[in-house]
């Protein structure tokens, strides 16, 4: 007979090692090519010193001259705070009740959740890894009053089912929105929640996820951000904390790619072995390369991911890079640094599965404090104000 233990038992001993190692390996391409790591992890915070120039006590002098001073190696210290990353499932009593006596019913029921909670959060951390931190997902343009509908300036890191915030700056103005539908032709979000805003709706009013504003790990877009710290180091003090960036970069060719590609190389010893781009880039660089009739190179990355190449690198296509813009990178800098891997968060009693007080549904929360840090900054490139001709696939879509 399936019972509350039996569900417990299976989370932890079954369920629990196959979703870790989906979310690990599976969640996004550029997170598999990223090092996880329990090493420079101190109470609730990443501290690590990172490397820059090189060691000085290199030199040469005549047959008795002194010898070269030593010059030991640069470092500076990383601080940043460790991230708490949730997933959580819900079944209800009746459910659980009603394939007590039916082992496959219960099973399909669990795999149902996992499968969703597997989806929800690899969709999550794949966009933190190109986040700022911040877990902004788009700015408002447009709002009706009394509308279900908003209008934003870009629908990339949003889908359905999500639950939303939105805020006014720094205060949250109604929270808990769950969207229904995108139109990823207009930029519109539909809404669902009950009566209307009373609330006043601005288009300089941005949406978050539900209570995650500030939260999320440091990613790609705070690498590329022009604030001054990171990792509570100064730029100005640092300015090899500063990336390569080019803008307005105009037409897509392999000059383009090979320029950034050769001053990382030339200038902080950085050799690329990922570009990521959005999906309107990589359809131009297709059509760059039938232009010439060159051959399209493919490759296979771990999780069965598929990519393109330039030069032997993987030339990916991914959902939350901008649309005019690429980025290309040494994973090798990179490395998520985590208190532990995905764990069930559990009560003084060992249990994962918890009554809801007042309802008759159980929950349970995945949960993994991590951070992730770039040793080189300034041996990554991004290049944006790609150019393109091809056309955008969604507005062939009917809404």
């Amino acid at each position: 007979m399936v019972t509350l233990q039996s569900a417990e038992n299976a989370l932890k001993t079954v369920y629990l090692g196959v979703v870790s190692n989906q979310l690990n390996t599976n969640a996004n391409p550029l997170l598999g090519k990223i090092k996880q790591s329990t090493k420079d992890v101190w109470g609730k915070e990443v501290r690590k010193l990172a490397p820059y120039g090189i060691n000085g006590g290199i030199g040469a002098g005549a047959e008795t001259d002194a010898l070269p001073q030593a010059a030991g190696n640069n470092y500076v210290q990383f601080i940043s705070e460790l991230k708490n990353l949730y997933g959580k499932i819900e079944l209800s009593d009746k459910a659980i009740r009603a394939s007590q006596n039916n082992a496959g019913a219960f099973v399909n029921l669990l795999n149902d959740e996992m499968e969703g909670l597997i989806k929800a959060s690899s969709f999550n951390f794949g966009r933190m890894l190109f986040g700022d931190g911040s877990g902004l997902l788009a700015t408002i343009t447009e709002f009706e009053s009394g509308s279900k509908v908003i209008t934003c300036d870009s629908v990339r890191n949003l889908i359905e089912g999500m639950v939303i915030d939105i805020y006014n700056a720094d205060t949250k103005v109604v929270g808990g929105l769950r969207v229904t539908y995108v139109d990823r032709v207009n930029k519109k979000l539909y809404l669902a929640f009950p009566g209307t805003f009373s609330e006043t709706i601005a288009s300089s009013y941005t949406i978050y996820v539900q209570n995650s504003k500030g939260y999320e790990i440091t990613g790609l877009g705070k690498i590329f951000s022009n604030t001054d710290t990171l990792y509570g180091v100064s730029r100005t003090q640092y300015p090899w904390l500063s990336p390569y960036v080019k803008n307005d970069a105009g037409e897509i060719s392999d000059n383009l790619i090979q320029s950034a590609i050769d001053f990382l190389e030339e200038v902080s010893g950085s050799t690329v072995n990922y570009i990521a781009c959005s999906s309107k880039v990589r359809r131009a660089y297709q059509e760059y390369l039938g232009a010439f009739r060159r051959n399209i190179d493919v490759m296979e990355l771990t999780g069965g991911y598929k990519a393109l190449t330039y030069n032997g690198i993987p030339l990916v296509a991914d959902r939350f890079v901008e649309d005019d813009a690429m980025y290309l990178l040494n994973t090798d800098d990179f490395c998520l640094h985590q208190l532990c891997d995905w764990k069930w968060l559990e009560g003084e009693d060992g249990k994962v599965l918890k009554q809801n007080a007042g309802y008759p549904t159980y929950t349970a929360t995945l949960v993994k404090y991590a951070e992730l840090v770039c040793d080189k900054p300034n041996g990554q490139a991004k290049i944006s104000g790609i150019s393109s001709t091809v056309t955008n696939p969604f507005t062939t879509i009917v809404s």
